[in-house]
């Protein structure tokens, strides 16, 4: 509970609930203790992580077989630490999430950082390169030295070929990409690979050809996942999630579901997001959208993944799925 507390965090944590405990004339408890949480955190984590909203898996619609594996990949080794040791399995240093944009990769990531009770710390090209020779280099060593005082921690590489793209053959290695891509490999390569480690490394992209192959070497990210666009089930439970407000039976969120082949989970959440804002239009007082008001809505939206592009993932889940 207190990983990533110092000496002086832990004295400020105690005096918090002493303080409590003694206003009320009783002694210390648990509950005190988990109230004095709140208000003292731990300085290591001050200024790196990243809040992140309470979030189930079911908030999730679809992908039961990705929620399946990561759960493996990061439960596991602490749930059933001595079966995986007795057998010789290490816990994935880094896991890679790719797939068409829109599909839910961020939120699985977080939903994760929530389930596991980890630090969440999220890293993208905006907030690490700098215009000063050698302050991203530097930023991404404090990113996983401050991590791994705040351990248990996930790293997130949002749009990680954007940080770290494909080495060029006739490259000198001396841009600021590819010194930040050393950076990472060293970074990964000093974890442990152990469950004491507790730094796990997650990425995300939309564009997997651009990554560099030392990145998809064992020892890096080990595990590397295809996130699919929801098939028919998970459009329908990505729209009944939406919708939770009430407003449709479930014969209309199979309608929608069948009408709307080719839609990001992202596109749904718009979906049902303009659909409520058009209900209010029409009725300050609405209490939920309608089946009129997702058609009226989804009379005027186009699928996002067209044909060419799912050809690609298609291709890319061959080569790297």
């Amino acid at each position: 509970m207190t990983a990533g507390y110092v000496g002086a965090d832990l004295a400020a944590l105690c005096r918090e609930a002493g303080g409590q405990a003694i206003v009320q004339r009783r002694p210390v408890t648990m509950d005190d203790f988990g109230r004095a949480m709140r208000t003292v955190t731990a300085s290591t984590r001050r200024g790196l992580a990243v809040e992140v909203a309470d979030t189930q898996w079911s908030d999730v619609g679809g992908l039961d077989d990705i929620k399946r594996k990561l759960r493996q990949a990061v439960e596991w080794p602490t749930v059933h630490r001595e079966a995986m040791a007795r057998l010789g399995i290490r816990p994935p240093r880094g896991i890679l999430l790719f797939g068409p944009p829109g599909c839910s990769k961020t939120t699985l990531v977080r939903v994760l950082a929530t389930q596991t009770r980890a630090t969440f710390v999220s890293v993208n090209g905006a907030g690490l390169y700098s215009a000063y020779v050698g302050d991203s280099e530097r930023t991404l060593r404090d990113v996983f030295r401050r991590a791994r005082a705040a351990a248990p921690a996930i790293v997130f590489l949002d749009e990680v070929d954007a940080i770290v793209g494909k080495r060029l053959a006739q490259s000198r290695g001396d841009s600021v990409q590819e010194r930040i891509l050393s950076t990472l490999l060293n970074e990964m390569d000093g974890m442990t690979g152990t469950a004491d480690d507790g730094v796990l490394v997650v990425g995300a992209t939309n564009r997997i050809d651009m990554i560099d192959s030392a990145l998809l070497r064992p020892g890096r990210f080990d595990r590397v996942l295809y996130v699919p666009p929801p098939d028919l089930r998970g459009r329908m439970e990505i729209l009944r999630i939406s919708s939770r407000k009430g407003g449709l039976a479930e014969g209309e969120v199979a309608e929608l579901a069948a009408a709307t082949e080719g839609f990001s989970g992202a596109d749904l959440r718009n979906l049902a997001r303009e659909a409520a804002l058009l209900a209010l239009r029409q009725d300050m007082e609405a209490r939920a959208a309608g089946m009129q008001h997702y058609r009226a809505v989804l009379a005027g939206m186009q699928a996002s993944l067209k044909s060419d592009l799912m050809e690609y993932y298609a291709q890319m889940q061959r080569e790297y799925g």
